[in-house]
């Protein structure tokens, strides 16, 4: 909970000493106290006499609560708690009676209790030359914790030099009192001061390890295609971007608690929901109390550019609605204001309103982050309508009912479902991810590869990036698979799109591994410091610097996506062989050297049996469509396609792994080398590929599912199995006749699924939590892949 919430509830709570103490605390302090809360390295320093307690009742110790906040403070990690005093320090440690965890200073900062490790050769320390006053000593502390802001808390004589000599950019100086101050803020007298330290101790904690996070593969999916949003399994908006998916996010809770944005129906009366689930074969969410029920879809008939997210409350009993959308992370301060049919949000590089009729909104001001807060009583025949319109002032009413939108938002995706020929195996989940997989398709043609940026492979781990882009690779297995299901038009949209970014080259070799949805550059890679990240895991990131990276794999998936396309329209156009010949003259300029790989590891390039396995695909599946549509091809690519089997047959394989590695320079393993006989450069029934396979399981299979690698990545941390190695393995095992084997892993994956049918990326069979980006392109196409083959064999 932030600063600002627990000010904007003090209202509501029952009055007593500490409601006054709060809302005498000033604004300007609230907020600087909240920003301190989400930096890296904090040094809180107080002083004693003024600060923890009242100069004239010095004798009775600090105050209690002061005392329980700084060492809930030092609990935590990055964080360190001092107190700095004109008192000697012996008196200070008796006189205080502060726990072991807070550093103490005494004697004007020129005595150091011995937790602090001291410099001789520091200029201004050592025996002869001890530091001269408090600002020296809390330099000193700075330097030696790097603290990367400083809040310090003074009440009594001699604190104005310490506030003066302050960082006024990242730190923060609070007077305690009423007199004439340098600093930039203070407050009226200790109670008060202690109160500051519990809210900011209790705000840290939750930014250090963040709030009580939603398991992630409970969020469910919204989708038109132009926009996307997660859903709470409680009915909490969880995520929602605008104007495109990639933008800036609105609402960012699942990545930064309420301070991110807050989107919250629930009853009155409490309780937890019954369950949540799609309605049947389309992209609109319900989520179901005793007497209550939330319905959310995006709607499907607005302009370009602006997004409507309806939102129905059903149910005969009271809700509560809590609304307070925070653009562009939470770091842009918004406005609220009550209209008759709505409210208008301003502070947003947008327009947006929240139309609701007949619903009486409250909404809190305290200076910079509004919240609107309503109690609705909903009714069986008249439920409550809440649309909130982003990319428009319009607060009228739309010229179709809300049963009318509903409807035809569902038609969108029913429709289309039933054009699909499905698979048998496992039917609903694969119609499920079908939709996921459609859901992630713009109308740029661009695909997402997941919805989501920085849901950790790792808790509390670093591993944190933005997929809410369009990767070459992602963006055709998904459209692909979607080919094989009977729909073509997804892949159409994408050809379209990769065609005019390699019209925007010099030459197609210089493809980078992704773009942004419109098919340009990304910016550079970006931290969002103020977020404390999906259950304390940060950093959270915008932007991905893989775009800068060479991955030589990127042109075989486009080549097989065109190979099936074609296949299913039975004609090749000049326009996707022209494309076709790009690729293969990209693969023939550049398949010899090292690269990044599929992985994007931030290492060294290496020579990957992946890449160059999917070269051979590239020139391979070239020459098939060359002969099946007749066209004329470069007469090198045939010795060439010999030239990198032999290669790969000879370099790839190391006798002491008994498998294809992951390079020609090492013996790890990578699961993305069973593509070796998954593309058909190997006969299935090699004995090569037979030990890979079984290799692969042994080494990286864990489980129920499969780690891509267990190599030295250059990144600190580690991460769960991926799902979309799980799926690989399936085929292998199918293909090297162990069905018995394929089934029982196919099951493990199908478990992995959310209640609603969702997978994300990874999962960590240790802690058995779903892990990774939310919903994963990748996992859903494989599954689907899976199921086909289970099909067939």
């Amino acid at each position: 909970m932030t600063l600002t919430q627990v000010v904007n509830a003090a209202p509501e709570a029952p009055q007593g000493p500490a409601d006054t103490t709060l809302e005498a605390m000033p604004l300007d302090v609230r907020q600087r106290v909240s920003a301190l809360a989400r930096t890296s390295r904090l040094l809180v320093a107080c002083d004693y006499d003024g600060a923890l307690t009242p100069v004239d009742n010095s004798r009775r110790g600090p105050l209690p609560e002061a005392v329980r906040a700084l060492r809930d403070l030092a609990d935590l990690p990055g964080t360190v708690c001092a107190v700095i005093s004109a008192r000697p320090l012996r008196d200070l440690a008796v006189l205080s009676r502060l726990p072991a965890e807070v550093r103490l200073v005494g004697a004007y900062g020129t005595e150091f209790d011995t937790d602090l490790t001291i410099d001789p050769g520091h200029p201004g320390t050592g025996p002869d030359a001890p530091p001269a006053d408090k600002s020296a000593a809390l330099e000193l502390l700075r330097e030696q914790v790097e603290a990367t802001a400083i809040l310090y808390i003074g009440g009594g004589d001699g604190e104005e030099p310490v506030f003066m000599n302050l960082n006024t950019g990242a730190d923060a100086g609070v007077r305690v009192g009423e007199e004439p101050t340098v600093a930039a803020h203070s407050v009226p007298d200790t109670p008060t001061a202690a109160t500051l330290l519990s809210l900011l101790a209790t705000e840290r904690r939750s930014w250090v390890f963040g709030e009580r996070p939603t398991p992630i593969e409970r969020m469910s999916m919204l989708s038109n295609q132009a926009s996307v949003a997660l859903v709470g399994p409680d009915a909490r908006l969880l995520w929602f971007c605008h104007p495109e998916p990639d933008s800036n996010a609105l609402f960012a809770e699942v990545l930064g608690g309420r301070q991110a944005g807050v989107f919250a129906i629930a009853p009155a009366h409490g309780g937890l929901p019954l369950g949540q689930r799609y309605l049947p074969d389309t992209m609109t969410v319900r989520t179901r109390w005793s007497r209550l029920e939330v319905t959310d879809y995006l709607a499907h008939d607005t302009a370009p550019g602006r997004t409507d997210l309806v939102r129905v409350i059903g149910g005969v009993t009271p809700a509560t609605i809590e609304f307070a959308p925070r653009p562009d992370f939470g770091r842009a301060p918004i406005r609220i204001t009550v209209e008759p049919e709505g409210l208008r949000v301003q502070g947003a590089d947008f327009p947006m309103v929240l139309r609701s009729p007949g619903v009486e909104w409250r909404v809190d001001h305290d200076g910079t982050d509004d919240v609107a807060r309503a109690t609705v009583h909903p009714r069986s025949e008249r439920p409550v309508v809440l649309e909130l319109r982003c990319g428009t002032d319009s607060l009228t009413a739309e010229e179709r009912t809300e049963p009318e939108r509903q409807e035809q938002a569902a038609h969108h995706w029913s429709d289309w479902l039933k054009t699909l020929d499905l698979p048998g195996t496992q039917n609903s989940l694969a119609a499920r991810s079908a939709l996921t997989l459609r859901g992630l398709c713009t109308p740029t043609g661009g695909v997402m590869a997941a919805a989501t940026t920085s849901l950790p492979e790792e808790i509390g781990g670093v591993r944190n990036w933005d997929y809410r882009y369009c990767w070459l690779r992602d963006g055709a297995l998904t459209v692909q698979a979607l080919v094989t299901l009977g729909s073509t038009t997804e892949a159409e949209a994408f050809l379209d799109w990769v065609h005019r970014v390699v019209a925007s080259l010099p030459s197609p070799e210089l493809l980078r591994p992704l773009y942004s949805l419109r098919g340009t550059d990304l910016g550079p890679e970006e931290v969002i410091e103020s977020l404390s990240g999906y259950a304390g895991s940060r950093p959270v990131r915008i932007g991905n610097l893989a775009d800068h990276q060479v991955q030589l794999d990127v042109f075989g998936p486009v080549v097989e996506l065109i190979t099936h396309l074609a296949q299913a329209k039975g004609a090749l156009s000049d326009r996707d062989w022209d494309l076709v010949r790009s690729m293969a003259q990209a693969v023939a300029r550049r398949w010899h050297e090292a690269d990044h790989g599929i992985w994007e590891e931030r290492d060294e390039p290496r020579q990957r049996v992946y890449s160059k396995v999917m070269c051979w695909l590239t020139l391979d599946r070239a020459l098939r469509l060359a002969q099946r549509y007749d066209r004329t091809i470069d007469p090198a690519w045939p010795a060439l396609r010999a030239q990198i089997t032999e290669e790969v047959l000879e370099k790839g394989w190391n006798d002491q792994a008994q498998a294809y590695t992951t390079a020609y320079d090492g013996t790890d393993l990578d699961a993305a080398s069973l593509h070796i006989g998954l593309s058909g450069l190997i006969d299935p029934a090699d004995e090569r590929f037979q030990a890979t396979v079984t290799a692969v399981e042994a080494e990286l299979r864990s489980g129920p599912t499969v780690y891509r690698y267990h190599r030295d990545d250059g990144l600190p941390g580690g991460e769960g199995g991926f799902h979309l190695c799980t799926t690989w393995l399936i085929e292998a095992y199918l293909l090297t006749g162990r069905r018995a084997e394929a089934e029982e892993l196919f099951k493990h994956l199908v478990d992995c699924a959310g209640p609603t049918g969702l997978i994300p990326e990874e999962f960590d069979p240790v802690t058995e939590r779903a892990l990774g980006n939310h919903p994963q392109a990748y996992s859903h196409l494989g599954l689907i892949r899976c199921a086909q083959l289970l099909d067939q064999h």
